[in-house]
């Protein structure tokens, strides 16, 4: 059965929102009632960092969504002044050897699941969103922010390498020439850089408004056949999506090998230094 006629058969109560994620995740899931769009929530504290917890409850959500045959996801963070401050820098400092692998794999997992998605997805950007935030924010259709923030993919300037699937995403919403300089610079971009370049759609005044304009667009597909609209979103992100699923393994073992390199390890310890000193002051 087609998914507007099963989503036809749902009774709806004006205004209402259904919870379906437990509080104990660090992940939830509200679908309006009117809409039948789902709102994902990050609430990983301080600062939404994907560890390999918040990583398998996005997997787990996204697959939550389509099951639940939602019209649309919206992704935020529950953090006022963070949407995600990126992976954490602990699941790769020392790591322990099978974890590790863990944690890659999740993130696969996570980026093939949001980027792949069958229905329509937006981020409504509420808070900085740099590295892996931005891998997030740019695997959806389309993204709200507010001002003030900053988002990128920073990842040269911590002297880490972005992924093919990574670039994937950053190549996927802005021309071929300003993200290769803003990759190669690590660069971070200001809510009003954002939009003046195309990283994002829109600006809001605050995170209710950007909720709106995030289900505003997807209420735009309210007319098309759900399941054209599906199968021609999966085709034009195919070759990027079979991709990652082709060189999976490679692609773990390049970051393994990557990551423990005595001079990205010796870079990684001294950021959390950093980190601790910013704490204290």
């Amino acid at each position: 059965m087609m998914r507007s006629k099963v989503l036809s058969l749902v009774p709806r109560a004006t205004g209402v929102c259904r919870h379906m994620s437990t509080a104990t995740k660090l992940t939830t899931v509200a679908v309006d009632d009117k809409t039948g769009i789902a709102t994902l929530t990050m609430n990983r504290p301080p600062v939404n960092g994907l560890n390999l917890d918040l990583l398998r409850d996005l997997n787990q959500s996204i697959g939550e969504v389509e099951g639940n045959k939602s019209r649309g996801l919206i992704l935020t963070s529950s953090n006022p002044t963070i949407f995600s401050a990126g992976l954490d820098i602990l699941e790769m400092y020392k790591p322990d050897k099978d974890r590790i692998r863990e944690f890659w794999t999740a993130l696969q997992d996570v980026w093939l699941a949001l980027y792949g998605s069958s229905v329509p997805t937006a981020a409504a950007i509420n808070g900085h969103s740099p590295a892996g935030g931005c891998l997030l924010a740019t695997s959806c259709e389309y993204r709200v922010m507010l001002p003030k923030f900053t988002i990128g993919l920073n990842e040269t300037k911590l002297g880490i390498v972005a992924p093919k699937w990574f670039m994937s995403s950053f190549l996927s919403v802005l021309p071929r020439r300003e993200a290769e300089r803003a990759l190669n610079q690590g660069r971070m971009f200001t809510t009003e850089e954002a939009l003046s370049i195309g990283l994002i759609d829109e600006v809001a005044i605050s995170k209710e408004q950007a909720l709106d304009k995030c289900a505003q667009f997807i209420g735009t597909f309210a007319k098309v056949n759900p399941l054209a609209r599906s199968l021609t979103k999966q085709q034009l992100r195919a070759v990027e999506l079979q991709q990652l699923e082709n060189e999976r393994a490679q692609d773990l073992e390049r970051f393994l090998f990557f990551v423990n390199q005595p001079s990205v390890q010796k870079g990684l310890g001294i950021y959390l230094e950093s980190l601790k000193k910013k704490a204290k002051n």
